[in-house]
């Protein structure tokens, strides 16, 4: 249930009923839980439209709010909040409906959903994932997976950088310096060897750059030769890839590479021009900006124009942009696209976004940026000091390394054969959950130590509680899929707990329709917190009759919503720590 969404309708309708006007109700949770659980604010706007005192106006409505079953008091404070304490009868009937629901464990679905495509990860081929790939794939499978439980039809995309002068480099490298034996072994590696020595060869000689555009021009009009080694280009690093997503427990939809918009590209260059939304300059096909009414401010005192042609005639990822936007719209119907990319491209998209609705391409863009990560007080180099990638796998297998270490550290209930598998769900659920409980548009220190954290709002701590739950049913032979209840909550600690499971279903929403998974974070942390001081002052196995099963409802409903909220956030839970 969406308890905000329930009290603000019970709000809105007392409103309406005592002054005849529709306001809304400004409802909030408290910032201290003794002053209550949510205040209203909404006597305050009402007081310059009635021209009366906020407080002559908050009486009444708290004596209304007071009559309803699912408020236990409500109060009038400071200058006319509305401080409302819910029923915790209420509470508990509320939490035995969401015991019995198992598919979604009391959070609804949406009333409208709608068909989003979810960008992200989008790593180039021919190239190792390294850790400035994180974020985007992290962040993005997060997004996908809190928006489709929410009731949403989502498409999570891999828009590889599949396609480009890159490829070109690539083909007169591998004939010049390749090896098919080392492609055959590690492709990825032989890959980059070459590249970076084509890279370095094209920037002192023209003639040999110039080959290389030779080469690309000709794998985009179809050689056959060409367009086999690129074919093998992209399976091996296809295998590389699966191999990282794997390890995460990350999946997509559709790998939709910029390759895939290739033949749309002249297409959509003649539609800008045809709409004198591009012009030509000195060769190049160009958004100019300063003549453009209809875009934002901010874009029409920007001097460097949007280039969808180079004067070579070359195509430029800008170009694919529009064309994925096109192609999203009318071959996938989506009614949203969301772009899981760096903050630092928001100019970027400000620009794609405004140019996709000078096309009349009716269709909701949002770009979810992130921040940076951040070691020692400055960006996480994607290389060492050697000048070596630092790839994503080396970093997850350390995370690994490091959980096994800890959980050694911990002397952790675990039969020795288990502990490589938890120190994997835990050394890569440490890292995930490091990152996701940042609000995603701030920059966060890449500290080891925290990440593994058995105290703390950390990973590791999280899936403790969870286990926790778990050890509970188990050390009293007791079923937990069987507990019905009935709840109640007597104790303080009680109470606190059970009002805390309730926020779920709000907490779920907001993320999904922000796209800020550290909401979740937030969420399991208080939970797990909550829980901690529950067990400690509520014994569950010891008690009886009525209690115990309270109790243990309320330890199966805390275990469900860990194992729940981790999972939105692609974070996977063990049963023994």
């Amino acid at each position: 249930m969406r308890i905000e969404r329930h009290l603000e309708l019970v709000a809105s309708k007392i409103i309406s009923e005592a002054l005849g006007l529709d306001q809304p109700p400004l409802l909030r949770p408290t910032q201290d839980p003794k002053h209550g659980d949510y205040q209203l604010n909404a006597a305050m706007p009402l007081a310059k439209k009635l021209g009366k005192p906020p407080r002559e106006i908050a009486e009444p409505l708290a004596v209304a709010l007071a009559e309803h079953e699912a408020i236990a008091s409500a109060t009038v404070a400071g200058p006319g909040f509305v401080n409302l304490r819910l029923d915790d009868a209420w509470i508990a009937a509320r939490l035995g409906e969401d015991l019995g629901d198992t598919g979604q464990d009391g959070v609804p679905t949406v009333d409208s959903p709608e068909k989003i495509v979810v960008d992200f990860s989008s790593p180039n081929i021919a190239k190792q994932m390294h850790v400035g790939h994180l974020r985007s794939t992290i962040i993005g499978d997060s997004i996908v997976r809190l928006l489709r439980f929410a009731g949403h039809e989502v498409i999570g995309d891999n828009h590889l950088g599949d396609w480009g002068t890159q490829f070109g480099l690539l083909i007169v490298g591998m004939r010049e310096w390749g090896s098919t034996a080392a492609l055959d072994a590690d492709a990825i590696v032989e890959l980059e060897r070459v590249y970076k020595l084509a890279s370095e060869r094209a920037a002192a000689d023209e003639a040999f750059a110039e080959t290389a555009r030779a080469e690309l021009a000709k794998l985009q009009s179809g050689d056959p030769e060409n367009r086999a080694m690129w074919e093998r280009f992209v399976k091996a690093s296809r295998s590389a890839l699966d191999a990282i997503y794997a390890r995460l427990g990350v999946h997509f939809d559709e790998w939709l590479g910029e390759s895939a918009y290739h033949e749309m590209l002249p297409g959509v260059v003649e539609a800008l021009l045809a709409g004198g939304i591009a012009r030509e300059d000195q060769g190049a096909i160009c958004v100019f900006w300063d003549d453009k009414p209809e875009a934002p401010k901010r874009l029409r005192k920007q001097k460097e124009p949007f280039i969808v042609r180079k004067k070579d005639g070359a195509f430029l990822y800008s170009t694919t942009d529009i064309a994925t936007v096109k192609y999203r719209r009318d071959e996938l119907s989506a009614d949203h696209a969301i772009y899981v990319v760096d903050q630092r491209q928001s100019q970027h998209f400000e620009q794609l976004f405004a140019i996709v609705r000078m096309l009349g391409i009716e269709m909701s863009l949002e770009h979810v940026g992130f921040g940076v990560v951040m070691r020692g007080g400055r960006p996480l180099k994607t290389r060492d000091t050697s000048g070596k990638i630092i790839t994503l796998a080396s970093l997850l297998d350390e995370a690994e390394e490091r959980a096994l270490a800890r959980m050694h550290e911990e002397g952790v209930d675990i039969p020795e054969e288990e502990m490589p598998e938890v120190a994997r769900v835990v050394g890569i659920g440490a890292v995930k959950y490091a990152d996701l409980r940042q609000n995603r548009l701030s920059d966060y220190e890449f500290e080891w130590d925290k990440m593994v954290s058995f105290k703390g709002n950390a990973g590791p701590y999280l899936q403790y509680a969870y286990a926790r739950t778990r050890s509970i049913f188990r050390k009293g032979g007791v079923d937990a899929a069987a507990q019905e209840g009935p709840i109640a909550l007597v104790q303080p600690a009680e109470a606190a707990l059970g009002r805390q499971l309730l926020r779920f279903g709000d907490v779920v929403h907001a993320a999904a329709e922000t796209c800020q998974p550290h909401l979740v974070c937030d969420h399991l942390y208080a939970l797990a917190r909550d829980f901690s001081s529950f067990y400690a002052s509520c014994p569950v196995l010891k008690a009886e009759g009525a209690v115990k099963d309270s109790r243990l409802a309320l330890t199966e409903l805390t275990g469900r919503q860990l194992r729940r909220g981790l999972g939105l956030l692609g974070i996977g839970v063990v049963d023994r720590m």
